[in-house]
């Protein structure tokens, strides 16, 4: 009946699977998809991340390589001009110092503080006038312009430089003298230059001269080939009288850094350690003297001071006779740098 089929269908069929029933069914989840699309997008998200990421740092090299570059030619040009140059030798003249080609690094920042250049010292010097003639023209082209570039910042030489290197024989109020077949004297003595002569030489080669009183702020220079080298011997009658003058000293060579096989420091040889050793010796004993003095006559004022405020009044007992000992007063105890005496 139409009545009991409208019951059955309100109160369900017992017989029929609920899941079976008419009706609109669950909705399919979508959870799967948007996981896998936010999975997606992360990916793209970080490969996206990492190319930006390059292309900055690449931006960001190409902005800075001008800085870079900036500073790496200011730091040269200080270097340059107050620590250190580097020079090639152009010549034989100082062999078996130093031979041609070699490259050295000379000490320019000594001289700012003061230093002068002393005997035995291998020096670089502009030329003082008339030693080397006529300054060579630069080289045209490209490779002269890079060859500019490079000596401006300190990395080649010039090719216009003027520049010459030799050793210290003798400084600004020496006497020196060299006998045809004898040995070099300055201030009377002589020198041993065994150990830098080139083998063969004589001291004097074959131009022996003075005596010679090489004036204040000048310098007698010679090279160590002597026989190779046109040194102070063969412009005496140039101005200077063959010396340098202090002043043209662009400084000292102290290092051979190029090729590597020959790298070494060049040291003021001993012999020259003797010479004028008596006058240099003089002056600061005699400033170590002139300063100990009133140094020890302040510590014994001092002592004496210390005595005098220790000692006892009259009629009153010391304190030590009692058996205990004086206190340590500000007086007593050890000033700042002296050691308690024991």
């Amino acid at each position: 009946m139409p009545g009991d089929a409208a019951a059955r269908e309100a109160e369900g069929d017992p017989g029929r699977d609920p899941d079976d029933r008419a009706g609109p069914g669950p909705e399919p989840s979508d959870a799967a998809s948007d996981d896998g699309a936010e999975l997606a997008a992360d990916a793209r998200g970080g490969r996206r991340g990492r190319r930006l990421k390059r292309e900055v740092k690449q931006r960001s090299f190409w902005k800075e390589l001008p800085i870079l570059i900036g500073i790496a030619i200011v730091l040269a040009l200080v270097i340059k001009t107050f620590l250190m140059q580097a020079f090639s030798i152009p010549s034989n003249s100082m062999q078996n110092t130093l031979q041609e080609g070699d490259r050295v690094l000379v000490d320019k920042l000594t001289p700012w503080f003061g230093s002068e250049p002393e005997r035995g010292e291998v020096v670089v010097f502009h030329d003082p006038g008339g030693w080397l003639g006529e300054a060579p023209e630069g080289g045209g082209g490209l490779g002269g312009a890079v060859q500019s570039a490079l000596s401006f910042i300190g990395l080649m030489p010039s090719a216009e430089d003027q520049d010459l290197i030799k050793r210290v024989i003798a400084v600004g109020g020496d006497t020196v003298a060299c006998e045809e077949g004898g040995e070099v004297q300055v201030n009377g003595e002589p020198l041993d230059e065994s150990e830098y002569l080139f083998p063969g030489n004589t001291p004097c080669g074959d131009r022996p001269f003075g005596p010679i009183e090489i004036p204040e702020g000048r310098l007698w220079v010679m090279g160590d080939h002597r026989q190779d080298s046109l040194d102070s011997r063969y412009h005496q009658n140039l101005e200077g009288g063959g010396t340098v003058s202090e002043d043209d000293v662009v400084g000292r060579a102290i290092v051979i850094a190029w090729p590597i096989d020959r790298w070494g420091t060049l040291p003021v040889p001993d012999s020259y350690g003797s010479v004028g050793a008596a006058a240099m010796a003089a002056t600061p004993a005699a400033l170590g003297v002139a300063g100990a003095v009133p140094l020890v006559l302040m510590r014994r004022r001092r002592l004496l001071r210390k005595a005098a405020e220790a000692a006892p009044v009259a009629g009153e007992p010391a304190p030590w006779a009692a058996g205990r000992a004086p206190e340590a007063g500000p007086e007593a105890r050890p000033e700042m740098g002296e050691t308690p005496q024991r």
